[in-house]
């Protein structure tokens, strides 16, 4: 089988959302750029905290050792990604790989006299053209679509399919993006034998999620109905996707850095700062919302409320997963926001963050905007392919969804409990401050 990458610098995207996520949570997207509103996202004030404050490490793991430091302003989603934010994503992946590579069809790409020539061979997507006639769906008083005989090989084929269905072959839907490696680029900058590519990361990623971990992750677990429509079935459109390994969740913030920025230069705009995941300091700064020596994004150090409701989605006692309100993951927007307006900071799903594990990271990284990154490729060893996972999730006991307990999963798995969200660097003046 062919394998098929997408490139999303060598198109341009549809500009009817003007750049955002949107996806049904947030609503529509605002029409002018505001370095001190991101659409989806909530302004977090930089401060210093006690990162790694902990009461109890029932672990014995010692890997939160406490450490003064200080962090600038950035803004954080809301909400972790939902499964229709991703979608778009992949939606995207989908049309681009279908007008690349099986379409060929003129009249999806620009022109040069329209401004957007081709550069070295390589087309321009017309992404206002492919909103108004979608790839797959049947144009307006034709039956069939006249292009489906031309898609037919991104759907399964022979002894693949069921019931004689046209199902995605999901194998196809690859993204490859290229990123700076800054901090190798800082580290060699006074090498002579280094050359800029030496500092420039590549990866191919397939986007699609893995549906199957509902069933790999337990034993002997009911949960066919969740790997046939968790991501599928409208009902979850609004729920944390999960299946999302590592390096699907930075692919998907490159995507939705150029997406964003697409739109910004049809609109002669300043570019947004690029999105990523949060660093294991941003996200427990985040997660405490301004509160000092507190065990919980709530504040502490009880899980339940006076009135003894719990105050997240997580494994209660013994095994009690019904008695938060979920035997799964909940809705985005489920229980209340800490005092910086963040939902399920603890609890729901565990998230990805930027930051390589190791156990005394803290020992080491710097006091202001720490962190430990390493950029793993496929052939170093597991232990560089470590990811900081914070937060806690649905499975996991009330120990994991405190703001100072860190843990850890490989870049390249997939779990039914990972999600993951999006930050971005705040631009000029902090909001408030004195001019």
């Amino acid at each position: 089988m062919a394998l098929l990458s997408v490139i999303i610098l060598n198109s341009c995207s549809n500009q009817g959302d003007h750049g955002e996520l949107g996806g049904g949570v947030y609503g529509n997207g605002r029409s002018a750029f505001n370095t001190s509103f991101v659409e989806g996202m909530v302004y977090i004030p930089g401060g210093s905290f006690l990162l790694g404050q902990a009461d109890q490490d029932i672990t014995f793991s010692h890997v939160a050792q406490t450490k003064q430091v200080t962090i600038a302003p950035f803004f954080m989603d809301q909400t972790e990604i939902t499964n229709s934010q991703y979608k778009k994503f992949v939606n995207w992946v989908v049309d681009s790989i279908a007008i690349t590579g099986y379409l060929n069809d003129p009249k999806y790409f620009y022109e040069s006299a329209k401004g957007a020539p081709t550069s070295n061979g390589k087309k321009f997507i017309n992404w206002d053209y492919v909103s108004k006639n979608p790839v797959f769906a049947p144009k307006k008083g034709t039956t069939p679509n006249p292009s489906a005989q031309k898609l037919q090989g991104m759907f399964y084929q022979g002894d693949d399919k069921v019931f004689d269905q046209n199902e995605l072959d999901v194998r196809l839907l690859k993204y490859t993006y290229a990123a700076m490696v800054l901090r190798e680029a800082a580290t060699y900058k006074n090498n002579k034998t280094k050359k800029r590519s030496d500092f420039i990361f590549r990866d191919t990623v397939p986007v699609y999620p893995d549906t199957l971990v509902w069933l790999s992750d337990f034993s002997y677990a009911a949960n066919e109905p969740l790997v046939e429509g968790y991501f599928s079935h409208p009902a979850y459109r609004n729920y944390p996707v999960v299946g999302v390994t590592w390096r699907q969740a930075k692919a998907f913030n490159s995507w939705r850095t150029r997406y964003n920025n697409n739109y910004a230069q049809k609109k002669h705009l300043a570019r947004r700062f690029p999105y990523d995941l949060p660093t294991e300091a941003e996200f427990e700064y985040a997660a405490r919302g301004g509160k000092i020596g507190t065990d919980y994004p709530w504040g502490g150090p009880y899980i339940r409320n006076s009135k003894g409701c719990l105050l997240a989605n997580f494994k209660p006692s013994r095994g009690n997963y019904i008695e938060d309100g979920g035997a799964y993951t909940v809705n985005v927007k489920s229980y209340f926001p800490n005092d910086y307006g963040l939902y399920n900071m603890a609890g729901n799903v565990a998230e990805w963050t930027s930051s390589a594990y190791d156990e005394s990271s803290t020992t080491f990284v710097s006091d202001i905007e720490p962190t430990y990154h390493y950029s793993a490729k496929q052939s170093d060893p597991e232990v560089f392919k470590r990811k900081v996972v914070r937060g806690g999730s649905w499975k996991d006991v009330g120990y994991f969804l405190q703001n100072a307990t860190r843990s850890y999963e490989f870049q390249d798995t997939a779990k039914s409990y990972i999600g993951f969200r999006c930050v971005t660097r705040f631009v000029g003046r902090e909001l408030g401050s004195a001019e």
